[in-house]
């Protein structure tokens, strides 16, 4: 028998949620996982947690609710208090749609919900304009639609990103102008041919660099406009949202959309360069970091009663890394924790010349995936993942990331710093809203582990043969390097030409060595 559950004393935060009923939207994602499980481990007198959940691949929302509760994200939970995992209710709808697709019981339900999150969105860049503006602008219209007919609300949390105005090198804690007018934009996407949109789309979005963060910027255009109710309503944007630093497990990651897609494709031996500027800030974010910080805004928001819509960048500027230490971490993480069954030895770098880049992804990814294809097609043996479609995949990836990889932004964060002053001491024991808690080189290392232990499902037993098999592709790497070298060797001494010139160039260091030599011999 589980004993009854009390709120920390003097803590403000899981009082404040004792009795209140919350709906979440994209409860299924990665994020939203561990948002429902901070609030029932961290709140333990919470009310319902209302989960909007539409049939998705075959199932319907009362299987999808049974596949998440069995989620790793709840471990710890189902150990301590698993009768909070029974405060899960469903709402069947589709943020997609019309009304939300709401069956007239469902808005019963919902009566009593007072919090509203709203983290539902396509995460896909290159979505195409009318796709990404179902999910992510009419979606946000839907759900302060949905608000307003609920009488119990009191706060609306929309979840943004930190890159929606990602033009700007300094961003401020305000919407900003949006690049279009939102009736206008909602217009166009209805009356443009489907031809024409992928021809005037680029110009149409710019200056966001894909339709991701269009409609995420047109979005919180549209929390704007909506502006404060009777509840109060804030944006909250994270940055790059990575593995957790402490909850529910360090290294817990459950997705491969950005960093997590590196480490796969690295530790599996098919990623050999990726585009980065190593001296570039890389503002990753622990999801567990994120999380706290959300609900924590929520609090604030709550009891500030605010009358304008507060904004929360959400940002590890206080305790900066770059991608050149992700990347040497990455490196070492992946050879001393490596994946089973790797494609080839985990070697590359990072290239910030985009154009070198190209050449080298061509000659290290392209060539070899698909003459490999290809070979095995001949021999009639049928890969689980066609090796042209990870080629594709990770040009895609580095199409993608390459620009967060090589730029940098500052992020204003007073919001977030004077949140974490007012919270009380038992409140800043339950929740961590401070990066300068993250040690980058262990949080790097965790990360790779848990993509090998969380994304990949590896047992521990598996370890030692995962460690022989690298050992054997080390040596195969390393007789293809020696291979190489020797047939360009002799490519280039059977031309005239370039023999002479790689002769000229041998004399020439010779020159320098023995200058350099004589000059600090002279001087001693």
């Amino acid at each position: 028998m589980v004993a009854e559950l009390r709120s920390p004393s003097g803590a403000l935060i899981p009082k404040f949620f004792a009795g209140r009923h919350v709906l979440i939207t994209g409860a299924s994602g990665f994020m939203g996982k561990v948002l429902v499980e901070r609030l029932l481990s961290t709140c333990p007198d919470i009310g319902c947690l209302h989960l909007l959940l539409r049939p998705k691949k075959g199932l319907e929302p009362a299987k999808r609710l049974l596949q998440l509760k069995q989620s790793q994200v709840f471990d710890v939970l189902r150990e301590n208090n698993p009768d909070q995992l029974d405060k899960l209710r469903i709402v069947a709808g589709d943020v997609s749609q019309p009304g939300l697709d709401l069956e007239p019981s469902s808005l019963l339900q919902l009566r009593e919900v007072s919090i509203v999150y709203h983290s539902a969105a396509t995460l896909k860049f290159d979505e195409p304009l009318p796709q990404a503006v179902q999910q992510n602008v009419l979606s946000v219209m839907r759900m302060l639609e949905l608000c307003d007919q609920l009488p119990g609300v009191e706060v609306f949390m929309h979840v943004s990103t930190a890159y929606c105005n990602s033009e700007m090198s300094y961003i401020e804690e305000k919407v900003y102008e949006p690049p279009t007018d939102l009736q206008q934009l909602l217009s166009m996407v209805e009356v443009v041919p489907p031809a024409l949109l992928p021809i005037i789309t680029p110009k149409y979005i710019s200056p966001k660099i894909n339709t991701y963060t269009f409609t995420k910027a047109m979005a919180e255009e549209a929390v704007r406009l909506h502006g404060v109710q009777r509840y109060s309503t804030a944006i909250y944007r994270p940055t790059i949202v990575v593995s957790s630093l402490q909850h529910p497990f360090p290294g817990w990651i459950e997705n491969l959309n950005g960093p997590s897609g590196i480490i796969a494709a690295a530790g599996k031996g098919v990623l050999h360069v990726f585009t980065v500027k190593e001296s570039a800030r890389a503002d990753m974010l622990p999801v567990d970091i994120a999380i706290d910080t959300l609900i924590a805004a929520t609090w604030e928001t709550a009891i500030e009663k605010s009358k304008e819509v507060r904004v929360y960048n959400c940002s590890t500027n206080e305790n900066p890394t770059t991608w050149g230490e992700f990347e040497d971490v990455l490196r070492r993480g992946v050879r001393e924790y490596p994946l089973n069954g790797v494609l080839w030895y985990p070697s590359g770098t990072g290239v910030e010349n985009k154009y070198l880049q190209r050449i080298l992804e061509f000659v290290l990814h392209t060539m070899p995936l698909h003459a490999a294809e290809y070979i095995l097609r001949v021999f009639g043996i049928k890969p689980r993942l066609s090796l042209i479609t990870v080629s594709q995949k990770m040009h895609a990836m580095n199409e993608v990331l390459g620009f967060f990889a090589l730029h940098e932004w500052h992020f204003n964060t007073d919001n977030m710093k004077r949140l974490r002053m007012r919270m009380t001491p038992e409140d800043r024991a339950i929740y961590n809203l401070d990066p300068k808690t993250i040690i980058w080189k262990d949080h790097f290392l965790n990360f790779v582990k848990g993509t090998k232990k969380y994304i990949f499902k590896e047992k521990d037993q598996d370890f030692d043969e995962a460690r022989r098999h690298l050992r054997r592709m080390y040596y195969v790497h390393r007789t293809a390097i020696m291979f190489l070298i020797l047939l360009v060797f002799r490519l280039v001494l059977q031309n005239r030409y370039m023999r002479e010139l790689v002769y000229g160039i041998l004399r020439l260091l010779m020159y320098i060595v023995s200058s350099t030599y004589s000059r600090v011999t002279a001087q001693l």
